[in-house]
């Protein structure tokens, strides 16, 4: 006969070691006792028991009560190589395009599509809305023409170990040579020039408005004086 194991049994401490696996944010006790059919008290005592277990075997995560609830972390003293990882593998993920386009994004914010394609000279829609998918680019506003602005969120900036905008490094550092600096300077001045473009066509809108209806009566008083 197969033996039946202490998790098949119903063993309170494992229950609650998966829920917290999948859980993203701390559990309050009520939450995880509600979860798992048992009295808060039990639960309490095998939470501790968790706690203690995992600390007693110098495992690489521990369980800790945080912000009203429960949850697992990773072990401090493993902090760096974690972080190494991660974020590696984060930007891993992201191909040239997006790291062009969020790269116009963070130093331009709020920027509109318009925006970033005169900085990077091509169509980034699709990669707008994947760098959006992937939490790193959101809607803040839109602008008078009511065009959509982005900006980074708090993930950007956690995934690349920012504590805000303000310690993106001058892209100008990055550059080997005063012309490569100028050329970096012309390449952001896209959203100035474009921001320089819009006020101008509305000026001229306006202008038009004025000047469009006395040019028509100046023509019919030429024609009854001819």
């Amino acid at each position: 006969m197969r033996e039946v194991t202490q998790v098949e049994q119903g063993s309170l401490p494992a229950l609650l070691e998966a829920l917290l696996l999948v859980s993203t944010d701390a559990v309050p006790l009520r939450d995880l006792a509600q979860a798992a059919g048992a009295a808060e008290q039990d639960v309490q005592e095998a939470l501790a028991w968790l706690a203690s277990s995992y600390a007693d075997a110098n495992r690489g995560i521990q369980l800790r009560e945080v912000a009203g609830g429960w949850r697992l972390f990773t072990h401090p003293a493993f902090h760096d190589q974690i972080e190494a990882y991660v974020l590696s593998w984060d930007k891993r993920k992201l191909s040239q395009a997006a790291l062009e386009t969020l790269a116009v994004i963070a130093y331009h914010q709020p920027v509109s599509r318009d925006g970033v394609r005169a900085v990077r000279g091509v169509n980034s829609d699709g990669v707008i809305s994947s760098l959006r998918e992937k939490g790193l680019v959101r809607e803040v506003g839109k602008d008078a023409r009511q065009a959509v602005l982005f900006g980074t969120t708090t993930r950007f900036l956690e995934t690349f170990g920012l504590r805000s905008v303000q310690d993106l490094p001058p892209l100008e550092d990055f550059a080997p040579d005063e012309e490569s600096r100028a050329f970096i300077r012309e390449r952001l001045s896209g959203r100035a020039m474009e921001v320089t473009l819009e006020e101008t066509m509305s000026d001229l809108e306006e202008e038009q408005e004025l000047i469009g209806p006395a040019n028509e009566v100046d023509g019919a008083q030429d024609v009854e004086q001819g």
